[in-house]
């Protein structure tokens, strides 16, 4: 099955290729200018090269080939599954795991996981990214919601762009964050430097996230963060950005930190509107051992 996207231009700007990378960070340039140049893009039905500067209200459509490559195998990986009915399921992603297979991660995803375990999974995202409506980063832990249709997938999909979901964070940072909550809005995009990596870009897609101090300690701050938009390493740039960048993080933070495994961040609350019922569920996940031990260290110290 392949896998259609649909844009509709509002605020970005520049080459055709660069903003399509930026609209699907998951993808690379080099990618995108292969599916313009096969014609897989076309810009208000038509196909254009890969320096068409985009214009607002540009409807840009792209047919995403199927990466068959790529065999996703069902591996036995032991998951948590909060929750789980006949369309969505909610599952609590160890730090470490990768969401869904690509060239680097063709095993031991969470995707290679959930097809041993649920039997339906959403075909939208073709057979790469099945079931999967959002994602979180390898080593951030947390909840994530995963449909078992492509009805579900579409009500899911919906409430994330609307911004009507509910996902909220606890990472530590570090300093020590002297007020009590804070508003960080600053658009991202992808860094000029350095390809992997997002940054604090004029033009870039509008980002909203509010954050809450829980806890302070000497040289660090335990926040609760509540995110308006989804964009790549949200959080992780937005601390930065402020002065306050993550514990643990290997591309964001300092090179000298606390011990662990990657940057102290978890998704601890996820609410969204059920696709069939309508009743708004949430769920919520503790901290992983080695974040709750860190945080008992830091009081001891």
């Amino acid at each position: 099955m392949l896998q259609e996207h649909n844009f509709i231009i509002n605020e970005e700007s520049g080459r055709l290729d660069k903003v399509l990378t930026d609209l699907l960070p998951s993808i690379t340039r080099s990618h995108i200018q292969q599916w313009i140049k096969e014609g897989n893009v076309s810009v208000n039905g038509e196909k254009l090269k890969a320096n068409y500067k985009v214009q607002q209200g540009d409807e840009i459509a792209i047919i995403e080939p199927e990466l068959v490559s790529l065999e996703v195998l069902a591996e036995n990986i032991p998951i948590e599954i909060v929750y789980q009915d006949e369309d969505v399921v909610v599952v609590n992603k160890p730090q470490g795991m990768v969401v869904h297979p690509s060239a680097g991660h063709q095993t031991g995803t969470l995707v290679n996981a959930l097809m041993y375990h649920i039997t339906d999974l959403s075909g939208i995202n073709g057979t790469i990214r099945p079931g999967i409506v959002h994602r979180i980063d390898k080593d951030t832990s947390g909840l994530l919601m995963v449909a078992k249709n492509d009805a579900a997938h579409e009500k899911l999909a919906a409430q994330l762009k609307d911004k009507t979901s509910l996902r909220e964070y606890i990472a530590l940072v570090h300093g020590v964050i002297p007020h009590e909550k804070g508003t960080i809005d600053a658009p991202l995009g992808r860094s000029k430097q350095d390809r992997k990596k997002q940054d604090i870009i004029d033009g870039g897609r509008s980002a909203v996230t509010h954050f809450t101090v829980l806890e302070r300690f000497k040289d660090f701050t335990l926040v609760s963060l509540k995110l308006e938009t989804g964009r790549t390493h949200q959080i992780r740039v937005h601390m930065k950005y402020i002065g306050y960048p993550l514990a643990g993080d290997p591309i964001y933070g300092p090179r000298k930190t606390l011990e662990g495994k990657g940057q102290f961040l978890h998704a601890t609350t996820l609410g969204f509107k059920h696709p069939t019922s309508g009743e708004f569920l949430t769920f919520e996940a503790p901290l992983p051992k080695l974040f709750e031990d860190t945080l008992n260290n830091l009081r001891n110290m």
